[in-house]
């Protein structure tokens, strides 16, 4: 689950930088912008998840 978090934060980030490179091309800011809230609040998900789950014994 964090691998894929980290690939849909690295994608959000180049396309928000491609979409800045580009002014022709304003919509991938956004698609990129978006991308990234949801990153940031699947994140914020989990940790709250992992932080509710009782720890495991060994």
């Amino acid at each position: 689950m964090r691998a894929m978090l980290w690939v849909v934060g690295v994608v959000a980030g180049a396309l928000v930088l491609l979409g800045l490179l580009l002014e022709a091309a304003r919509w991938l800011m956004i698609i990129g912008v978006i991308a990234l809230v949801v990153v940031i609040a699947l994140a914020v998900v989990k940790g709250r998840q992992l932080m509710h789950r009782p720890p495991s014994r060994r």
